[in-house]
């Protein structure tokens, strides 16, 4: 069996945790029974991460696809617990860098990059929360990709993969969907 280490980035609020519930939930890490299917914030187990609806702690999981065993690595997106996410890049294959549809990249989503990028990480960009009412995924992807220009070290970090999701809904699309 392959291995991989996915780190989940984003700024705080950009819906990392609510992703991987979906992720956990749709790769039936859990019995339609069991407690977690109905439950938010899985892995945010912590006390105080459930009173502040934050993730402070890096939480891993895994999910398991063909010949891979991928762990899933959810990053805190506060500036706070920077060198949480430092420490989670350094062990990660790749990563998700998921943005806003509304906020687009923030402070911590430049922070969170640039980190990955200096770690020479594969990244995937996922436009989230393309459901929101204000939501903007083309002007969020033209800010994100500007971005990348100014903190890539070379033109191979400039050719990542987009998605757009909705995290709330568990659905990701390869292009973004006409209607919602």
């Amino acid at each position: 069996m392959k291995l991989r280490n996915i780190a989940i980035i984003a700024h705080v609020d950009h819906g990392k945790t609510t992703l991987i519930d979906g992720m956990l939930k749709q790769t039936k890490l859990f019995r339609e029974n069991q407690q977690e299917m109905s439950q938010t914030t899985i892995l945010d187990s912590n006390d105080l991460e459930r009173e502040k609806g934050i993730t402070i702690l890096a939480k891993n999981t895994a999910v398991f696809y063909k010949d891979y065993k991928i762990n899933i690595i959810d990053t805190p997106g506060h500036a706070d617990f920077a060198g949480e996410v430092e420490r989670v890049i350094n062990m990660a294959d790749g990563a998700l860098l998921i943005v806003d549809s509304a906020e687009g990249p923030l402070p911590q989503t430049r922070f969170v990059l640039q980190q990955a990028l200096k770690q020479k990480l594969k990244i995937i960009v996922l436009i989230n929360k393309i459901d929101r009412k204000d939501s903007e995924p083309q002007r969020i992807l033209k800010e994100t990709e500007e971005l990348f220009l100014q903190l890539a070290a070379d033109d191979d970090q400039l050719d990542f993969p987009v998605l757009y999701g909705s995290g709330i809904r568990g659905a990701v699309w390869t292009s973004l969907p006409e209607v919602f």
